[in-house]
């Protein structure tokens, strides 16, 4: 078949690679000239951890096979199976921690619960004071950045596949798509993975779609100078991710800014030797154009306070949006908005970790 994606981020190439693997040819349009959106503007996490049992664990897990295989053929990816670490600093954190790591399906999601010792020993930069720490051996990263341009690159390679940036669609129909140059692009199926953009042709063709927006800020440092060999968690992403009952954390209140913007810390070190921290989530639109800089003070001091050390001098920082379902139980948002043509958004904060595995999905919905 000949198919025609439309989306240039994570979930449009994951979908573009897996249809050239199966042998189709694949037109991918991008109405910038290089994703900008989420895909580039995230942590490149692959996080198996704090899952919602069921489907999404199963994405997750998938994903994470994929990912590796993935890696594997296309080094410039920077995927590493570097696992993570979650250090708990109260006695609330441990119990949550603990309890987790008791799960029947801890071991599934390679969970084990470490001493401050054996966290030390699996990641010598964590310095700082904790009483234990959550292992999620699964855990990994990619390199956000570049990795988009190393899987076009193979995908060239493919001799299937062509590349249209600067391609803004204006028409869908179930026999392809129009730019905004006026060219149709012929496609036997269409896929619209427009990531947060919801408006315009995506809210003409799905007026009623149950998708929200997520607004969220991160930063980069300078290189640590040593190696963060995990990433890392604080305990206030047990807030936010399913798999744990934060229920012992009810009597300890966040740091008011914490509160205020829905913040957890995520750590992870990129292949240049900084580390990207973050992050907030804010729901309600608009959202704010200006970077807050209370919450970085926030992440910076519980960053440092973990490693022992003052953070690296903060080198970039920047604000992302994605788009995530109104369903928690939904991993993704995929629908028939014409004949030909699917609509498939809405991962939130999965999109990086998940688009391996939903673009797999769709490939056996649509018979790829």
């Amino acid at each position: 078949m000949r198919i025609v994606i439309v989306g240039g981020g994570v979930l449009g190439t994951m979908h573009a690679w897996h249809a050239a693997q199966r042998g189709h040819e694949v037109v991918h349009l991008e109405r910038e000239a290089e994703a900008r959106g989420a895909s580039v503007r995230n942590f490149g996490l692959v996080w198996v951890s704090g899952r919602a049992e069921g489907p999404e664990l199963a994405t997750a897990l998938r994903a994470r096979e994929l990912w590796a295989e993935i890696g594997a053929l296309v080094p410039g990816v920077g995927f590493r199976g570097n696992g993570s670490l979650t250090p708990c600093r109260t006695e609330a954190e441990l119990a949550v921690a603990s309890a987790a790591a008791g799960l029947d399906s801890a071991a599934t999601r390679g969970w084990r619960l470490l001493s401050p010792a054996e966290a030390r020993a699996l990641n010598p930069a964590l310095r700082g004071s904790f009483l234990g720490a959550l292992h999620c051996a699964l855990d990994g990263a990619v390199e956000s950045r570049v990795a988009l341009p190393a899987l076009r690159a193979a995908l060239a390679d493919s001799g299937r596949y062509t590349w249209l940036p600067g391609r803004e669609v204006r028409n869908v129909s179930s026999s392809g798509v129009v730019d905004d140059h006026g060219e149709t692009h012929a496609g036997d199926q269409v896929v619209l993975a427009t990531g947060a953009a919801l408006g315009g042709l995506v809210r003409e063709l799905a007026p009623a779609l149950p998708v929200r927006r997520v607004w969220l800020q991160m930063a980069q440092t300078e290189p640590l100078g040593e190696a963060l060999t995990t990433s890392v968690a604080d305990a206030d992403s047990f807030r936010y991710y399913p798999a744990y009952d934060a229920a012992p954390l009810n009597g300890q209140p966040q740091p008011p800014v914490a509160a205020e913007h829905a913040m957890q810390l995520l750590m992870v070190q990129r292949l240049d030797g900084g580390l990207t921290i973050g992050d907030t989530h804010a729901y309600a639109e608009p959202f704010p154009f200006d970077e807050l800089e209370a919450p970085y003070d926030h992440v910076t001091q519980v960053a440092s306070e973990l490693l022992g050390r003052p953070l690296p001098r903060i080198v970039r920082r920047w604000h992302g949006v994605y788009a995530q379902c109104l369903d928690p139980a939904a991993v993704v948002h995929r629908s028939q908005v014409l004949p030909g043509a699917w609509l498939v958004t809405g991962p939130g904060g999965r999109g990086m970790t998940c688009s391996p595995a939903i673009a797999e999905q769709t490939a056996e919905e649509l018979s790829w």
